[in-house]
């Protein structure tokens, strides 16, 4: 298994202190006064607030970590294909995608004219080093485990390349649409990036503060905002009050049990979009007392998953059934729904050789929003089924560290909106990045390799609910609900949408908002 950390990544640090001053607050304008009818204004600066960011932090395109780091290399780069609003498949930098019969070979062409910030074409060669560091042996990026199967990379043309795989991929497209495999250039620093997004860096405090100025050679055109500033900070309670006070334009990833509060205030708006993302439990299948089904089955069936979503996020949000990738077609709706049944919580533990019930310990940290709520809630919902749970609450950058996460027997993560087979290649693969549950079976990840060849989507669909059965029997995850992402904004602030992606601030798509004025 390989132990990618997600602070690796980024490296361990200690978090650094949320932004100490601003400049040039909008003056708070009356509601009602606000012109918010089209065409779009073009100009002003959009100051968003968000919580988590550390010294770890980077701008480097291909190893986000934090909601903030997210922020940034969703608008300083541009992916071949993204995620649309509606969950569809967009083609960006690239024109079309054309496989070869048995999908072991792809054809790219990009659209014509595209360019980086500093006003260089974007190349087939550009798009080949790009992926090349992606998947560098020596030093993997976070999506290095879904293309590690490209064999060879070719330049046809100008604006052509193809991608030769050592095994067919009818979903190699669901890969390259992630967030961290935006485009580089062939020379590309880190230390002074150089992208294709709608934005490019001005300056980079990281923990503190990110300067993005709009790109004048976005392949779309210039956004309407001039500059866009991500400001850190230690807290909620301090996010919310820069937003109350004018300080910031936008918070994302608002505590769910203030939607109400803000949706009160005239001032404010709220957009809240249901998503993917998941917040689960982890179970290592390899540590005692998990590594028996029986008691991770008792552990799931200990749960209310209703009244985890009701408490955790205040009804903002999906009951949960073990079973990511909530938006995959191949979704199993038909699964039965897991409902708290405590006397077969009871029977299963005995079962295992645990008549007395289980002591366990649940390393929690403020990892995503709601996350130590849900570990405060479950540990009282499983007290009468027998299940003790000791809450051991550490820091994030501890959560972190070293891959400390990877290795905790009973512990939490949060993973944003995905395809089932995309999903598996980030958690439940021998290969995979994110394995906390330490779930490897070598006959599971060959079939999920064959599954990603079948190109018939109905064939392709078939085998995908027989893997999803299994992880749903067998797998180390209680994942519980899927939460709304919310996100907030004062009311000057237009073009905000849902987007099913679950990443704050609305997948952080700031070219499509603009600045109002009274």
């Amino acid at each position: 298994m390989v132990e990618l950390s997600r602070r690796q990544l980024l490296g361990a640090a200690a978090v650094a202190g949320s932004a100490t001053a601003f400049a040039a607050c909008s003056p708070t304008m009356p509601a009602e006064n606000i012109d918010t009818s089209g065409p779009p204004r073009k100009g002003g600066t959009l100051r968003v607030g968000l919580v988590g960011g550390s010294t770890a932090d980077t701008v480097d395109a291909h190893i986000p970590a934090s909601t903030s780091d997210a922020a940034r290399v969703i608008n300083l780069y541009e992916p071949l294909v993204r995620r649309g609003y509606e969950y569809e498949l967009e083609n960006r930098l690239a024109e079309s995608f054309e496989p070869n019969e048995d999908a072991s070979e792809w054809t790219i062409r990009l659209r014509e004219g595209v360019k980086f910030s500093d006003g260089r074409p974007v190349r087939p060669e550009d798009v080949i080093a790009t992926y090349e560091r992606v998947a560098d042996p020596d030093d993997p990026k976070n999506g290095a485990g879904s293309i590690a199967h490209i064999e060879a990379m070719n330049v046809v043309d100008d604006r052509t390349l193809t991608i030769s795989l050592s095994r067919p991929d009818a979903t190699l497209t669901e890969a390259l649409a992630e967030y961290q495999m935006g485009i580089v250039p062939e020379d590309y620093d880190p230390e002074n990036p150089i992208g294709a997004g709608p934005f490019k860096l001005v300056n980079f405090s990281a923990g503190r503060e990110t300067i993005m100025e709009r790109n004048e050679h976005y392949f779309l055109g210039p956004a309407n905002l001039d500059r866009v500033e991500v400001v850190d900070f230690y807290q909620e309670d301090a996010m919310l009050n820069a937003l109350l006070s004018s300080q910031v334009d936008g918070i994302g990833a608002l505590n769910h049990a203030l939607v109400r509060v803000i949706e009160a205030d005239p001032r404010m708006h709220v957009v809240s979009s249901e998503s993917g993302m998941w917040l689960p439990f982890t179970m290592r299948v390899d540590h005692e007392p998990f590594d028996d089904e029986r008691v991770r089955q008792a552990m799931r069936l200990a749960c209310a998953r209703p009244g985890l979503v009701d408490q955790v996020f205040s009804g903002e949000g999906q009951v949960g059934n073990d079973m990511f990738a909530l938006y995959d077609p191949a979704y199993p709706h038909e699964f039965p729904q897991r409902e708290q049944n405590i006397e077969e919580a009871k029977k299963l533990l005995a079962d295992a050789g645990y008549p007395d019930g289980i002591d366990v310990t649940l390393a929690t940290s403020e990892i995503a929003s709601g996350a130590v709520r849900a570990a405060q809630v479950f540990t009282e919902q499983v007290r009468d089924a027998g299940i003790r749970v000791k809450i051991d609450q550490v820091d994030s950058t501890t959560f972190w560290a070293d891959g400390n996460y990877l290795s905790y027997p009973f512990s939490q993560t949060f993973y944003y909106t995905r395809n089932f087979l995309e999903q598996v290649n980030r958690c439940a693969t021998e290969e995979a990045p994110f394995n906390e549950t330490h779930w490897v079976d070598d006959e599971f990840t060959a079939r999920v390799e064959a599954a990603r060849g079948i190109v018939d989507d109905r064939e392709r669909t078939k085998e995908i609910k027989e893997l999803q059965r299994e992880f749903y029997d067998r797998g180390g995850y209680i994942i519980w609900g899927f939460p709304n992402q919310v996100d907030a904004y004062h009311n000057y602030v237009v073009g905000a949408r849902p987007h099913t992606s679950g990443v704050a601030l609305s997948q952080a798509l700031f070219y499509d908002m603009w600045i109002a004025e009274a």
